[in-house]
């Protein structure tokens, strides 16, 4: 009877075996056709990085050069001995930014009539989208919270004086945001005693707090409303540390000036703290994205 039933229940074995391997065949088949699917959506993804990448690349691309407006005034005659810093202080930065691709303007011991001629060269250059940098070095002072750059030529016995012959930075600021510039910098290295404040009614310590436009960087020496002295060096402690953070290659603008803060901070022993203020919502680098590295040591740190 056995024999009977023994070619059935092969016949049986077969057909399930069968049906079973179909199935796994027709598991993997699919598996097969999802991986297919997911990998053919990959090339997608990574063209649309691609793609967004190279956007940025030719934004950058159309970005104009930066331009940078580089001013040390130093003798002033109506002050006394002429300062020993700001000159030096315009060379060396000058030479920084020239390093980082800026195209550099630099004025010495301008006149207010220099100093005004030297703002519309600088105006004209500036290309929509591009980077504009103003460094002054000299006296800076503060009258009915405006800060005003002043140049050696300048008679001041009152505040109408200062509005008079100063330069003021908010409405230069806004001229270059007019102008179409894109980040806008500002390092103010005037935070100095005011040498005329004696002939002024009330008092005028050090300089105001900027009211700037959107995508501004400005430093200054000091805190708004203090002094700082400029100490024995060539330099003063802000030009020399900010001229080391630059030599960092793919910084950003930002933490290049707060770094600066930090050192000069530290190296002084908080006798001199620099004051950043910031609306930047882009990251400015100063160089190009290619050539990204590590934070140099510190100017306080070379010289230990």
């Amino acid at each position: 009877m056995w024999k009977a039933v023994l070619p059935g229940a092969i016949a049986l074995v077969t057909l399930g075996l069968s049906l079973v391997s179909g199935e796994v065949v027709k598991r993997e088949s699919d598996g097969r056709q999802v991986l297919a699917l997911a990998q053919t959506g990959a090339p997608d993804q990574a063209e649309t990085r691609t793609t967004a990448t190279a956007d940025v690349r030719q934004a950058a691309a159309e970005t104009g050069r930066p331009v940078a407006l580089v001013i040390g005034n130093a003798a002033y005659p109506d002050t006394g001995l002429p300062l020993t810093q700001p000159v030096n202080n315009a060379r060396a930065l000058a030479e920084a930014l020239r390093d980082k691709g800026f195209d550099v303007q630099v004025g010495e011991n301008l006149t207010k009539q220099g100093m005004e001629q030297a703002f519309e060269t600088f105006k004209s250059k500036i290309e929509r989208g591009a980077a504009a940098l103003i460094f002054f070095s000299g006296f800076g002072i503060q009258v009915a919270r405006q800060t005003y750059m002043i140049p050696i030529n300048a008679h001041i016995w009152n505040e109408s004086d200062v509005r008079r012959f100063g330069v003021a930075v908010e409405p230069l600021l806004a001229e270059i945001e007019a102008k179409g510039a894109g980040t806008k910098l500002v390092v103010l290295d005037a935070s100095r005693r005011n040498p005329f404040e004696r002939r002024f009614r009330g008092l005028s310590a050090g300089l105001a707090a900027v009211n700037a436009p959107d995508e501004t960087l400005v430093m200054y020496a000091a805190a708004p409303g203090k002094v700082v002295e400029d100490g024995t060096g060539d330099l003063s402690p802000l030009t020399d540390e900010l001229i080391a953070q630059l030599r960092a290659p793919g910084q950003a603008a930002e933490d290049v000036f707060n770094r600066t803060r930090v050192a000069v901070s530290r190296a002084t022993h908080r006798e001199h703290v620099p004051w950043v203020s910031s609306s930047l919502v882009d990251d400015y680098v100063f160089g190009t994205p290619e050539t990204t590295g590590t934070t140099r040591q510190s100017a306080s740190e070379q010289t230990q």
